[in-house]
């Protein structure tokens, strides 16, 4: 029996990208997933998908910048199927810009969402996860969080945060929890829809067109995580297209 079957893995930013590759990966290999993302017909029509095809699937309306919405999704799991092994930490958004563009909002949704949607998950599923005395968290960070380039440095910031508070909570966590960090490089996902800056867009653009591995590689990577035996801690993935050095 595979690792994944039966574990009850919740996920944020399930709706698109990573997020949907991943839940829909967990829910072939038996995992109830519990889905999380702010449009709640897009995880509608998931959990549907995932129904369809043999999986067991719920789902709630999920803003990380809301720490009473993390803490609902992960209420959510434990109601319906009794407890939580995985919070798949994946929601995440990049309107980067240069810094001379002052695009503070940006910089601030960036914060919210990036650093304190995880900050958020942490508080909501770390007493559940002691109670049960078992859990894994698996945050989404990226190769951005290793090296920052022009226009990205508050994005790079907030993915170096990502990187740190997870290894932090690692140390801190015991023989009984377990940590994951995952940082993929480009994806082929919306992330350059939101960059209003046009240059910056093409550029994104071009990039993603040049060096984009499928969001399936990352979830293929985070599924790795998860079925690994209870004592064994993958504490972090670097995964990127053979295109992207």
């Amino acid at each position: 029996m595979s690792e994944i079957e039966g574990r009850v893995v919740a996920i944020t930013g399930a709706s698109s990208g990573i997020g949907e590759a991943t839940a829909f990966l967990l829910a072939e290999r038996g995992a109830k997933i519990v889905l999380g993302a702010r449009g709640t017909e897009r995880l509608a029509a998931l959990a549907e998908r995932i129904v369809r095809a043999g999986g067991d699937a719920t789902y709630a309306s999920t803003d990380v910048k809301r720490r009473q919405d993390l803490a609902a999704l992960v209420a959510l799991a434990h109601e319906r199927y009794g407890k939580l092994d995985v919070l798949i930490s994946n929601a995440g958004v990049m309107p980067i810009s240069p810094l001379d563009d002052l695009r503070v909002e940006d910089w601030d949704e960036m914060i919210d969402v990036n650093v304190k949607g995880v900050l958020y998950g942490i508080a909501a599923a770390l007493p559940v996860f002691r109670s049960q005395g078992f859990g894994h968290f698996i945050n989404l960070a990226s190769t951005a969080g290793f090296k920052t380039v022009p226009n990205q440095s508050v994005y790079s910031a907030t993915k170096f945060a990502v990187r740190a508070i997870s290894d932090g909570l690692r140390q801190e966590a015991g023989d009984r929890l377990r940590v994951t960090v995952v940082s993929p490089g480009f994806v082929a996902t919306n992330f350059a829809d939101r960059v209003t800056n046009q240059s910056v867009r093409a550029q994104l653009e071009a990039s993603r067109a040049a060096l984009a591995m499928s969001p399936s590689a990352v979830a293929r990577a985070i599924a790795f995580a998860i079925e690994q035996p209870p004592d064994v801690d993958v504490g972090e993935i670097v995964i990127r297209s053979t295109a992207q050095k």
